[in-house]
């Protein structure tokens, strides 16, 4: 959708939207490959080193298997049916299948607890669910709470159980027939649910047409994505919309293999050797894997051809790092759940400017506005905003009119991050609204203090947040995970604050410095400020700064 250009206004001057009024996802990542004779589509990584490649037509036929056992079940278009599954093949067939029938998938992340999976089962009203023997406990713990769940298939498993059926047995008995439904391109496809920052998780109700909205997201930070010999990976998973939307759907949309394969836990060296090995080309790496893969020592790789990065600032240093490590600028992009990569950077037609996101990618429109809606100046903060209408906007938050509502002001919808925008039509990042820090009557960001902060040599993780103070409103804390061969010390302690403080500036350097083993993150890998500003306020509950 995106035509390779020369310069990032050409790049705009030449995009034009190409959304039909009927489409279906299933129909476009799937069967329009299969029917086209295409090959490969997944390369498969087990955990045991093995590969197992799918092509299109596997694809097709077992989606169609799956779309029939679940209409023999009972199952009608608009129905939810979710997905807790990692990053393999019965993962994209249960997508495929759920969209080719009219369905709306619900990806869900296979870390979830409990009490999490059942909130979004029973909030979404599933009547389907698709699952693997690892997972199948925590179902069965609360399957009497879930009356809409009508269907469990479980991958893995040969024979049914009492109250759930075996995934493979069941596509067998089933026909590899099967017609996909004539979606529009504005009927419900997919309800992602939000980490969130406050209050219970929201659904975001995505219509097909969120991945046609993706396409220029993906292709302009991914450097004019698809090449020849392009091949797609990311350790993120499937169920977030960072590697669902943002690497598996648009590299299947294009024909492009998609390694699937997700470390139990994130190892740094080992993802080097599996990106060398697996020949991986194209990747989405969320800054935090970017951090830990800083570390390995001498590490080179000169096999890639582009890396995009969002939902933490990359700042200067790790982009400097990226490009002597890859030969190449990581390109960062922002986006949320509702509206996702609206904003980034391609390297090799525009400038990368250290802290900043980027431009608005083409097709977009996106600003900088007050709260009722009007544009500020440039350089003057305020909430980030994109113009209604936009293809890869969310329908709505399920069950939610209110946050609906809410979400809107005027002709824009607002993302709840704060933001700011130079003379030169660059948008840098502030903080979200909750995470702003306010103290001495200033208003500081956390990005940039982390940013600065994972400067200091004995740093490998920082988070920033505003505390209690009786004289500030708020003092900076730096919650610091340390760098291997550093030990915690009072001078460790006043060395990183005097490295913010000469580095950044006198206001905002942290005052209170607590090392720490590790950072709350989400299932995203976003830092999650809250649980550390609640950490403190536990330690401190008479409000004392430290």
């Amino acid at each position: 959708m995106l035509d390779p250009a020369t310069s990032y206004e050409e790049a705009c001057r030449r995009f034009c939207w190409q959304v039909p009024e009927h489409y279906n996802i299933g129909v476009d990542i799937c069967d329009r490959h299969a029917d086209g004779g295409a090959g490969t589509a997944l390369i498969h990584v087990h955990a045991d080193g093995t590969v197992r490649e799918v092509s299109f037509t596997e694809l097709k036929r077992a989606s169609n298997r799956l779309a029939n056992v679940l209409v023999g079940n009972g199952l009608a278009r608009g129905d939810r049916v979710a997905i807790l599954l990692p990053q393999r093949p019965e993962t994209a067939i249960a997508h495929i299948a759920a969209h080719k029938a009219g369905m709306v998938s619900v990806p869900l992340f296979t870390l979830f607890g409990e009490d999490a999976l059942q909130y979004r089962l029973a909030d979404s009203g599933a009547a389907a669910l698709i699952t693997d023997r690892e997972s199948l406990a925590k179902i069965a713990a609360i399957r009497d709470q879930l009356p809409d769940l009508k269907l469990v298939l479980v991958a893995d498993e040969s024979r049914d159980g009492s109250d759930w059926e075996a995934f493979a047995p069941a596509l067998a008995a089933a026909s590899e027939r099967f017609k996909p439904v004539d979606t529009l391109a504005d009927d419900a496809a997919i309800i992602i649910y939000t980490s969130g920052t406050t209050g219970p998780p929201k659904g975001a109700l995505h219509a097909h047409r969120v991945l046609l909205g993706h396409l220029p997201g993906v292709e302009f930070p991914q450097e004019f994505f698809p090449k020849p010999g392009d091949r797609f990976w990311t350790p993120a998973d499937w169920a977030w919309i960072g590697g669902l939307i943002d690497v598996l759907l648009p590299s299947l949309h294009h024909g492009v293999p998609v390694v699937a394969h997700r470390f139990a836990k994130f190892d740094a060296e080992a993802a080097f050797e599996f990106i060398a090995r697996h020949g991986v080309r194209n990747a989405f790496l969320p800054p935090t894997a970017l951090k830990m893969m800083r570390q390995v020592p001498g590490a080179h790789c000169a096999t890639m051809r582009s890396i995009g990065s969002g939902g933490e600032s990359l700042g200067s240093e790790l982009l400097e790092w990226g490009r002597r490590t890859f030969g190449f600028t990581i390109n960062e992009f922002y986006g949320q759940t509702e509206c996702n990569l609206v904003v980034g950077n391609c390297a090799s037609i525009m400038e990368v400017r250290p802290g900043s996101m980027g431009k608005p990618i083409p097709g977009h429109e996106v600003a900088i506005v007050d709260g009722d809606g009007n544009p500020v100046p440039a350089g003057e903060a305020g909430a980030i905003a994109v113009r209604r209408g936009d293809p890869v906007m969310f329908l709505r938050y399920w069950n939610k009119p209110e946050a609906t509502r809410d979400k809107y002001a005027g002709d824009w919808m607002l993302t709840g991050d704060l933001g700011r925008c130079d003379a030169d039509g660059y948008l840098h990042y502030v903080g979200r609204d909750d995470d702003v820090i306010t103290s001495a009557g200033y208003r500081i960001g956390p990005g940039e203090i982390e940013d600065c902060l994972m400067t200091h040599p004995s740093v490998a993780l920082a988070a920033a947040i505003g505390v209690p103070d009786p004289q500030r409103t708020q003092a900076v804390k730096a919650c610091v995970v340390l760098a291997e061969g550093h030990s915690a010390s009072e001078d460790l302690k006043r060395s990183i604050q005097n490295h913010v403080k000469t580095r950044l500036a006198a206001h905002e350097y942290p005052r209170i410095v607590e090392f720490v083993d590790d950072l709350p993150m989400t299932t995203t890998g976003k830092i999650m400020r809250r649980v550390l500003r609640d950490r403190h306020e536990n330690q401190n509950p008479k409000g004392d700064p430290a």
